[in-house]
This record gives structure tokens, C-alpha cells and sequence, in this order.
């Protein structure tokens, strides 16, 4: 039995699809089930109700379970409404469930990470995710994370921000730096088959951080200059002092349940966002989805 936490979110809503399909016998931790089944399949798929954050929840999430692949971390405070931030979800919800794991006997967990985590200022999602990794390398189970760079696909919390800023700025788009900060975006649909493949083949990812991305780089302003495009949208792209833009996104996150932008993005400019150019192809053996080619077959939501 794999356990998927955050089973009907961006990413891991494609991980319990996926494993469905192939037959595993595959349970998902959701905060909400009547929305979960909208999202999820109606067959071969295991619905508990819970939240990391509520360690009473845990106990029969992950009776019986053998791995976990965890998904479950915000990228906005109070995201989900009052008291939901990064230290209690990200950090104090991967302790909850490593706790509940160990007390189980379950065996590996998988996660979810991002690429570039290090340690950083308290209170930040950078320092956030660091934690939450470090309480899995410490949890005595057997663990491997994947990092990957930012996740296109539908639902993209960060692109789809970018294209709500497209289209409620009638004349310019401000930028977040000057936008040469490169990026290596992958598809949503390719992080969910690295992430089982590593559950799934522990002998060849266990104890291992693996950093992955698409098959392209791409500065910051080439992503807005190809959402453009898509959109058929023209727009004036204007530099934006960083400290400036993570203020308007903390203002943002306080007031808006989907702000454009977050300070959890803002955090992906303070280093090139970029893996090997073949990482999925190297560790995974697979070729992934370009964003270029993507957005040539999909409109931007």
C-alpha cells in the first residue's frame, strides 16, 4: 500500500492517478473528499479524510502502508485560511507524519521537494522545506526526496499566477528582478512518474536528493515573453526591484486566497533555478515534456 499525502493537489492528484492506473494499491490523504473525488478516479483509489497538521488524522492514514510519497506543503501562508503557514504545515505536518509512520512500521517515504533547498532566513518557505527534509533524512525510515524545478500543467499555482498578472495589467508586466534568473520548468506529468519511480525502485533511490527539471532552460523574461504569446497578449516588461516585490507579495498573501504572486516564489530568484539538462533523462531514463512544446497544444488557463 502507498500512501499519497496532499492526494488531491497539483502534483499529487497526478501521482494517485498514475499509480491507479498501473494497478498499485494506492490510498490518498485529503483535507477535503468532496473535492478530492472530483479529481481523483473512481476506482482503485483509497480516500482518507485528514491533515498533516492533525496528528489524530495520521494514525489510520498510514496503517498498513508500506511507502509514503508526501506532497502535502503549501507554498502561501494562510493559504488555506488562518493559522495555515509554512512552519505548521510544511515543518511541523512532515514531523506529524514522520511520527506517525515510525509508530506504524512503515518503511520509505518519498517527498516532494523543491530544487535549490537550503537553509535560510527563519519563518521563510525556503527554511521551511529544509526542515520538513531534514526530518525526513533524520526519521530513521528510508527516504529519497525529489527537487524539482517549477511545475507547469494544469493547475500551476505559478504560471497560473503569471498569467493573471498578464491579464490584469492593461499596459506592463512587472518582473520579479530583471529576468535573467534562469529556470528549467517541468511538467507536472513527468515530476508525478520520477516520484513513483523512485518510490517504486527504492534499491536505486533510497537515501538520494535528486534535482530535476525540464529539458530546456528558459530566463525568467522568456517565460513571460512565451506566456505572452500564447495569450496573444502584449505587454511592456518592467524591471522590479526584488525586496520591493517580496513586500508587495507578503501584502498580497495577507489579503488574497490566490495572490499572484507569493514570497515563497519570490524565494526561486535568489539562485539559478536549474538542474542538469538531462536530469530526468539521466536518472530516469525517460524524455520529458518541454514547456515550449506544452504551451504550443494548451492554452494558458
Amino acid at each position: 500500500m502507498i500512501l499519497v499525502t496532499g492526494g488531491a493537489g497539483f502534483c499529487g492528484s497526478r501521482i494517485v492517478t498514475l499509480l491507479a492506473s498501473e494497478g498499485v494499491s494506492t490510498r490518498a490523504l485529503v483535507r477535503r473528499p468532496d473535492q478530492a473525488r472530483g479529481r481523483l478516479p473512481a476506482q482503485g483509489v483509497e480516500i482518507v479524510t485528514g491533515d498533516t497538521t492533525d496528528p489524530e488524522s495520521l494514525e489510520g492514514a498510514v496503517a498498513g502502508v508500506e511507502t509514503i510519497i508526501h506532497t502535502a506543503f503549501i507554498t502561501a501562508d494562510r493559504k488555506q485560511g488562518p493559522g495555515v503557514n509554512y512552519q505548521a504545515t510544511n515543518v511541523g505536518g512532515t514531523a506529524n507524519l514522520v511520527t506517525a509512520a515510525r509508530a506504524a512500521g512503515v518503511r520509505r517515504i518519498v517527498v516532494l521537494g523543491g530544487l535549490g533547498t537550503k537553509s535560510d532566513k527563519p519563518g521563510s518557505y525556503m527554511q521551511g522545506r529544509f526542515q520538513a527534509d531534514q526530518a525526513v533524512k533524520q526519521s530513521g525510515l528510508a527516504w529519497s526526496i525529489l527537487g524539482p524545478s517549477i511545475q507547469f500543467g494544469k493547475g500551476s499555482a505559478f504560471f497560473n499566477g503569471l498569467a493573471n498578472l498578464i491579464r490584469t495589467t492593461p499596459v506592463i508586466v512587472p518582473m520579479i528582478g530583471n529576468g535573467k534568473r534562469q529556470f528549467q520548468p517541468i511538467w507536472v506529468d513527468d515530476v508525478a512518474r520520477c516520484i513513483i519511480k523512485m518510490a517504486r525502485e527504492p534499491e536505486a533511490y533510497d537515501g538520494r536528493t535528486i534535482e530535476v527539471g525540464g529539458p530546456e532552460y528558459f530566463t525568467y523574461a522568456e517565460i513571460l515573453d512565451m506566456l505572452m504569446r500564447t495569450m496573444h497578449k502584449r505587454r511592456i516588461k518592467v524591471p522590479g526591484p526584488l525586496p520591493f516585490v517580496k513586500l508587495g507579495a507578503a501584502m498580497m498573501e495577507a489579503v488574497m486566497a490566490k495572490p499572484p504572486i507569493t514570497r515563497a516564489a519570490t524565494g526561486l530568484f535568489s539562485f539559478e533555478n536549474i538542474a542538469q539538462i538531462d536530469s530526468v533523462e539521466a536518472y530516469f531514463g525517460f524524455q520529458p515534456m518541454s514547456l515550449r512544446t506544452y504551451l504550443s497544444e494548451h492554452s494558458v488557463e
